[in-house]
């Protein structure tokens, strides 16, 4: 998988995740969704990768994701930011995967 983001979304992620403070992570968020194959694609900040999760291909941040989840993604995707909507885009060339796509802090305080 790899990972463009767009400067917008750059510049708004060093504001929200310093340099070494964390790693990005890709998630199909399915709780409270009623099942595993309906979910919302959501960006976590989390402390370190989990023995599975793998790597996504990215410029200037890589992203980790679990390997149950790449079946929802597709190879090559961009990380947007909508100052209007104040949330990032997850989309592809073929589809948006989420328009109002959250940034949510799941590291250990």
């Amino acid at each position: 998988m790899q990972i463009t983001f767009t400067n917008e979304a750059i510049e708004q992620m060093h504001q929200q995740l310093p340099a070494g403070s964390g790693e990005l992570k890709l998630v199909f968020d399915s709780e409270g969704c009623g099942c595993s194959v309906n979910g919302v694609p959501t960006l976590w900040i989390v402390d370190r990768p989990k023995d599975r999760d793998l790597r996504a291909d990215g410029t200037p941040y890589e992203l980790l994701y679990e390997p149950n989840h790449e079946i929802f993604f597709e190879d090559k995707m961009t990380v947007d930011y909508s100052p209007k909507s104040r949330n990032y885009v997850l989309k592809s060339n073929g589809q948006i995967y989420n328009a109002n796509m959250q940034l949510i802090d799941k590291r250990v305080m």
